[in-house]
């Protein structure tokens, strides 16, 4: 199943200085679902496309991106719950798994609580042949930085869309590549719970 999403806003009510003082690391999250505009931001921050050669939102060595970005999705106003894997080309989400796979997900994080409770999670997973394949091993090291660069996009577009986010690199790879059905070609590199900010 292909889903188109809602076209991403490319103009802010929150300046680019006001989100990067606002930046933390927020493990609590209220139980209000997000809306499915929300989840389009999200994803465009973290690999959407931004010319027409291909050019997108994060920097890529060699403009190679081996990174997949795939959304776990639990509390979503018209979206089922399942995972997803964001198609750049066209802006779209194409269905991977049905269901609620949340707490399996959680358990997958070494049983990070806030990882269960967060409406939806944004999954980053690195496809290291297709840096390596020009770079050699150094192309491992630039496909971490790049990785870093799609986290805080997307932890920035959460300060801006008034939401809180953590970016999570505790977890057992194998659990995680059963929980999300990935192939054995990638690996897990980053779970992003996002939602809307709780108590304290």
């Amino acid at each position: 199943m292909i889903i188109d999403l809602p076209q991403p806003q490319l103009k802010g009510t929150v300046s680019l200085e006001e989100t990067l003082q606002m930046r933390r690391s927020v493990r609590n999250y209220a139980p209000i679902s997000l809306e499915l505009k929300d989840i389009s931001q999200l994803l465009w921050s973290a690999q959407g496309m931004t010319s027409e050669w291909g050019g997108r939102t994060a920097p890529s060595a060699g403009a190679l991106y081996p990174l997949e970005v795939y959304l776990v999705a639990g509390d979503v106003d018209g979206l089922e719950s399942g995972i997803y894997r964001y198609v750049p080309s066209g802006h779209k989400i194409t269905s991977v798994k049905e269901g609620d796979v949340r707490k399996a997900l959680s358990a997958a994080a070494l049983n990070q609580s806030w990882v269960a409770e967060a409406p939806v999670s944004i999954v980053i997973t690195a496809i290291y042949e297709k840096t390596t394949v020009k770079y050699g091993d150094r192309g491992v090291m630039y496909v971490h930085i790049e990785a870093g660069h799609v986290a805080q996009n997307v932890c920035l577009q959460a300060v801006a869309l008034g939401l809180g986010a953590v970016p999570v690199g505790a977890f057992e790879d194998r659990k995680m590549k059963e929980v999300i059905g990935i192939k054995n070609s990638e690996t897990p590199l980053y779970i992003i719970p996002v939602g809307e900010t709780g108590l304290p």
